[in-house]
């Protein structure tokens, strides 16, 4: 099922049970996992994109592994905030995820969180090399905590 609301999302989940963010690349997908309570995301791994099969195979098994209860995908809106190419491309492979898992699906804006991510590895000193292989989870988790903060701001309304 694929929500297109923070809203329609919650509505989805059971009351507790981590989510996991996804930032989709062309070449890597990036994933970072929540804690039970969704108050904070961390950087997991990061998958070498082949096809879509085996990408999401390799994806799901990673959810199922850690009892996931929703998948977040970061959405690469334009900076004017129109989508194009990307998020057509993003879109299709949520709509192919629903054939292969019943888990509940949206969407998180996902502009400038990987120069949040580069900007936070600068920070830490990383080398090159490493933000290399790290970036795409890092982002991921930028992503997911994103949509955390705002599922923590429904909860104060």
């Amino acid at each position: 099922m694929i929500c297109e609301t923070p809203q329609e999302f919650v509505a989805a989940l059971p009351a507790y049970g981590a989510l996991m963010g996804l930032d989709l690349g062309d070449k890597t997908i990036g994933l970072a996992v929540s804690d039970t309570f969704r108050s904070s995301a961390s950087p997991l791994e990061t998958i070498r994109r082949k096809k879509f099969t085996p990408d999401a195979t390799a994806m799901l098994a990673v959810a199922t592994e850690r009892n996931i209860a929703g998948l977040v995908l970061g959405l690469p809106r334009n900076m004017d905030g129109t989508e194009g190419a990307r998020c057509q491309s993003t879109r299709a492979f949520a709509r192919s995820l629903t054939r292969m898992t019943d888990l509940p699906i949206t969407y998180w804006d996902e502009r400038l969180s990987t120069v949040a991510a580069e900007k936070a590895l600068l920070e830490a000193d990383t080398t090159r090399k490493r933000r290399a292989e790290v970036i795409d989870h890092v982002a991921a988790s930028y992503i997911l905590q994103g949509l955390l903060d705002r599922l923590g701001h429904m909860k104060a309304e």
